[in-house]
This record gives structure tokens, sequence and C-alpha cells, in this order.
């Protein structure tokens, strides 16, 4: 009966800590993004951005997202997205077309996909004012 306990006990043990570390886990990565949901973005003037190929990056676990943002005459005339981690986030990746459409960050998020639509336009946002 020992030998038994002394096997079980260390596999609850184990899972009882891998429970803890994934309700740890998952509970700051909604932090996160409640933080990114929240987040503000500022419209960039672009009478100050010179032309050239600017990169930004966003990212906030478990959304990674990085463009490179072109600027011709202080206009952005194309937004490549290099890397878009995310869940259900794809439906913002039209938002990059919208940025150049509006010539500005001040647009809607899409519905459904809030998170990747706030990462993808602070991405922009840090490209551009990286200048």
């Amino acid at each position: 009966m020992k030998r038994k306990y002394k096997i079980i006990l260390p596999i609850i043990i184990i899972v009882l800590a891998v429970f803890i570390i994934a309700v740890k886990l998952v509970s700051d990565s909604q932090k996160n993004l409640d933080q990114l949901a929240g987040a503000t973005i500022q419209n960039v003037d672009l009478k100050n951005i010179p032309n050239g190929v600017y990169r930004g990056e966003c990212n906030v676990f478990p959304i990674s997202v990085i463009v490179d943002v072109t600027v011709n005459n202080h206009k952005i005339i194309k937004i490549d997205l290099i890397k878009h981690t995310n869940g259900k986030g794809t439906p913002a990746e039209i938002l990059t077309s919208k940025v150049v459409e509006a010539q500005s960050l001040n647009i809607d998020t899409v519905s459904g996909a809030t998170y990747s639509s706030k990462a993808i336009l602070k991405a922009i946002e840090n490209a551009l004012l990286k200048k």
C-alpha cells in the first residue's frame, strides 16, 4: 500500500503544478490582451514622415505583429504584413488596406478581431513613430 502512495503522490503533485502554471499563463495573457484592447492608437502626422520603409512591431502574447510601412510624399502607399500570429484575428488583416485608403490610423477595429486589430494598428503606429 505504501508503494502505491509513493507513486500516486508525485503524480498528483505534478498534475497540480501543471494546472497552477496553466491558470497563471491564461490569466497573464488575458491581462495583456485587455490592456491592448484599451490601448489608444495615436494618429501620426504624415507631414513629419520622410520617404522610406518603416518596420513596426507589436507583441502581446499570444498576438505578434510585424509590419513594413512604405511612405512616399507624406502618404502611406503600402503596408506589408510581415507576421501576424493570432488566434481568430485573421479578419483584422484588412486593416492594412483601410489605413492606406484612409491615410490615417483613426479607423474602426474589426468586430470579433479586436485584439488583432489593435495589435496591427499599434505596429503601424510604432513603425511611423520610429522615423
